[in-house]
């Protein structure tokens, strides 16, 4: 998976898929349906968009949550720890690095004391921008919701003072500039298809 061009986006595709199943279907089934709906969503707009890494953005988003893996736990941080997991088998080092930042993680390392984030480059990209739209639009049993809804129901389901809900109160203009951005480029991309 060293660097992947991608040639065969299937292939890497399936290989991620099965991956992720493996790790989450059984023990986290609710996980698995919504990192099967994330990666519905990132095909769609990886085929809208010219400017995303289509075959990267759909691995990423294939794979996002698999440090939620009791197998992969170490730190105790899924973003963090699936990451490590994809680097030791020599995944294509842009999608470790997005699962690594995905939604805004680095914010919420450093409210848990986690470190080991900086060893993945966070590149600013509209592929990047388009996982974590993907993600914000995802409910946890792969529920379409908009963005606001889905940090709400997130809010919701851990409480005031959960160390969730105060990463959601910092990442909160990060993770909406990237939605933003995400949701200007879909709208360019329908004008420009409807021209």
């Amino acid at each position: 998976m060293v660097g992947s061009k991608v040639g065969d986006v299937a292939e890497v595709d399936q290989a991620a898929y099965a991956l992720a199943e493996g790790l989450l279907a059984q023990q986290l089934p609710d996980r698995w349906l919504h990192v099967q709906a994330v990666a519905s969503q990132a095909r769609m707009i990886g085929a809208a968009l010219e400017c995303v890494d289509a075959a990267r953005l759909v691995q990423a988003a294939t794979l996002h949550d698999i440090g939620y893996s009791p197998e992969l736990a170490d730190t105790g941080f899924h973003p963090l720890d699936g990451a490590r997991f994809l680097a030791a088998r020599d995944f294509d080092p842009t999608v470790v690095a997005l699962v690594a930042h995905h939604s805004s993680a680095v914010t919420e390392a450093r409210l848990r004391g986690v470190e080991g984030l900086d060893s993945f480059t966070d590149d600013v990209t509209a592929t990047r921008d388009a996982l974590w739209y993907c993600d914000a639009t995802t409910g946890p049993r792969g529920e379409r919701f908009s963005p606001e809804d889905r940090w709400a129901e997130v809010r919701e389901r851990y409480g005031p003072g959960h160390v969730v809900t105060q990463f959601l109160d910092e990442a909160g203009p990060a993770l909406r500039a990237a939605v933003a951005r995400t949701e200007e480029r879909m709208l360019a991309a329908n004008g420009a298809q409807s021209t």
